[in-house]
C-alpha cells in the first residue's frame, strides 16, 4: 500500500467492465474517459481527502480486477477494508449475481466491512428503460436483506458518485465516534435511557 496515511479502506469488487475504474476516475479526478479501459490487473490504489464536518478524512480506494481469474489476488486487496463497494451493470442481469457473490465473500471474511451496493451506468437506463436489466425493488429487497445502502450511479454524468464515498466517510467518522464514545464513558446494554445507544441501532 501506499506509504501515506488511509483513514478508511475501500476496495472496488464486481465483475469486469461493470464501471469500477470509471467510478473512481470520475470521483478522484473528476473526469469520464470515453473508449474502453484497459482491464485492471491485480488491484489500483488511489487516495482521496474528503472533509465530513470539521474532520478530513483519507479515503485509501483499492479498484481491484473483475475478471475471474483474479478472484484470489482481489481477496488480498480486500483484508482489513471498512468498506466495499459492490458495483454491478443495471445492464447487465449477470454482473448482479456477480455482486452477490462478492457480498457474501466480504460477510465471510471481513465482518467489519460496511457494504454499499453500486448500481453503475444509469444514465444508460434513464435514456432507454429497456436496456435495463436488474430490478431496482430486487436490489433493493436484496440491499435491506444484507443491512446494506444502494446507490445507483453513473460516471458519465457523475450523478450519485459523490455522494456514495461521501457517505462512506460519513459511516466510518460516525462508527468511530461512537465505538470512542463507549470507549471512554462505558455503555450499559441493560440501560435503557441511553438514547445514543437506540438511535444508533434502530436507524
Amino acid at each position: 500500500m501506499s506509504g501515506q496515511r488511509v483513514d478508511v479502506k475501500v476496495v472496488m469488487l464486481g465483475k469486469e467492465f461493470v464501471g469500477k475504474t470509471s467510478l473512481v476516475e470520475r470521483y478522484v479526478h473528476n473526469r469520464f474517459l470515453n473508449g474502453p479501459y484497459q482491464n485492471t490487473i491485480g488491484a489500483a490504489f488511489v487516495a482521496k481527502l474528503i472533509h465530513v464536518g470539521e474532520k478530513a478524512i483519507t479515503l485509501g480506494i483499492w479498484d481491484t480486477a473483475g475478471s475471474e481469474r483474479y478472484e484470489s489476488m482481489s481477496r488480498i486487496y480486500y483484508r482489513g477494508a471498512r468498506a466495499a463497494v459492490v458495483c454491478f451493470d443495471l445492464t447487465d442481469s449477470s454482473s448482479f449475481a456477480r455482486a452477490k457473490f462478492w457480498v457474501n465473500e466480504v460477510q465471510s471474511c471481513e465482518e467489519h466491512c460496511k457494504i454499499y451496493l453500486c448500481g453503475t451506468k444509469s444514465d444508460l437506463v434513464q435514456s432507454d428503460r429497456s436496456l435495463r436489466q436488474v430490478d431496482y425493488h430486487d436490489v433493493q429487497d436484496y440491499t435491506d436483506e444484507i443491512k446494506a445502502k444502494l446507490f445507483e450511479t453513473s460516471s458519465k454524468t457523475g450523478q450519485n458518485v459523490d455522494e456514495l464515498f461521501q457517505v462512506v466517510a460519513e459511516d466510518y467518522v460516525n462508527v468511530t465516534a461512537f465505538q470512542v464514545m463507549t470507549e471512554d464513558k462505558g455503555v450499559n446494554l441493560t440501560e435503557k435511557k441511553k438514547s445514543y445507544l437506540f438511535s444508533c441501532c434502530h436507524q
